[in-house]
Order: structure tokens, then sequence, then C-alpha cells
């Protein structure tokens, strides 16, 4: 077969040999495949790329959530007992009737110490997000034993009381003088919100 004496024009193209004809038709299939590919799977596999990106991302979120929801039970039972915990903790927090015998109970636990108060000041309340905080300054006079017995009298209440801004300074005759603030809360019900 000599190339030269084939008439390469395409409307003559069924009187090429066979052999010419096959690679045509296979040149032809390659480029349409080509074209195919390049305009339409390039595209998918593009999608595909940030399809997969999105399943580990996805994959991540869910393993993330059946570690959560394994211990679901846990949680919940965790949730039961801090909810009765923060109960409990609210009981010990006196209601608007109740402030007053509180310190009323405070001053009997200085005195009852021992202690001499100089001041005993009760300042207004302060609202915080579900109580109310009750501030008292306080001067007392008296010896370190005494302030320890004081402190632990005020811990032995059946109402939360803290102690802040604590300051000792030396007095006369081995004494003492305590400065500070005891605050006391209450829990702050429907009607004081």
């Amino acid at each position: 077969m000599n190339f030269q004496d084939i008439n390469w024009d395409f409307n003559e193209a069924g009187s090429w040999p066979a052999v010419i004809k096959v690679a045509a038709v296979v040149l032809a299939s390659i480029l349409v495949m080509v074209a195919w590919v390049y305009y339409d799977t390039v595209d998918q596999w593009d999608s595909l790329a940030k399809v997969e990106k999105k399943e580990l991302t996805l994959k991540k979120t869910f393993e993330r959530k059946q570690a959560k929801a394994v211990n679901l039970g846990a949680y919940k039972q965790q949730l039961a007992d801090m909810q009765k915990q923060f109960g409990a903790m609210l009981q010990q927090l006196p209601n608007k009737t109740q402030i007053a015998d509180l310190l009323v109970d405070v001053s009997q636990a200085g005195l009852a110490s021992g202690l001499e108060f100089n001041l005993f000041q009760p300042s207004a309340e302060r609202r915080k997000d579900f109580y109310a905080e009750k501030p008292i300054r306080l001067t007392v006079v008296g010896s370190y034993h005494e302030f320890g017995e004081f402190v632990s009298n005020l811990a032995a209440l059946p109402r939360i009381v803290t102690l802040h801004n604590v300051s000792l300074t030396p007095g006369k005759g081995g004494n003492m003088t305590m400065n500070a603030t005891a605050k006391t809360y209450r829990y702050l019900d429907e009607d004081d919100k």
C-alpha cells in the first residue's frame, strides 16, 4: 500500500483501504472519548473530590456524635445528679424571710466565739443571675483562736456564709482586729426576677 496513491479527500473515505478506515475510526473514537472525558468527566472528578472531602468531615462529625451517643446514658445520669446537687445547694440558700434570722445567726456565731463586734453593717443586696448576695461588713476584736472558732461556727451554719477580704491586724493585749466582709446568698424567686 502506497500512501501517495490514496485519495485523502474526506468525501472519498469509503475508497480508503481497510487499515486506514479502522485507524480513522479508532482515531475518531479516541478524540470523541477525550472530548467526552474533558467536557463531562473532569467536572465529575472535581465534584467527587469535593464530596470525598465532605465525606471525611461528615465521618469525623459522625464519630464525635457517636462517641457522645454512646455515653448518653452516663451524661443523662450526670445531669440528673447535678440537678439533684443543685437543688440541695439551693436549699442552703435562705429565702427573703430567712435573711434576718441568718444575720442574727452570724452575729451569734461571733458572740459565741467570744469576739467583740465593733462593726456589723449589712449592705444592700446585690442581684446576680439566679441568686442575690447580701454582704455584711464586719470588724471584730478577739484572739486568734476565737477567730478560728468564729469561722468554724460560720461553716457549721445550715446556710451558706462566706468570708471575703479578710485582714488581721494586731491589737492591744494579745488581741487582734479582723476586718472582713461576710456574704450570704439567697435564691431569687420568680417574683424577684
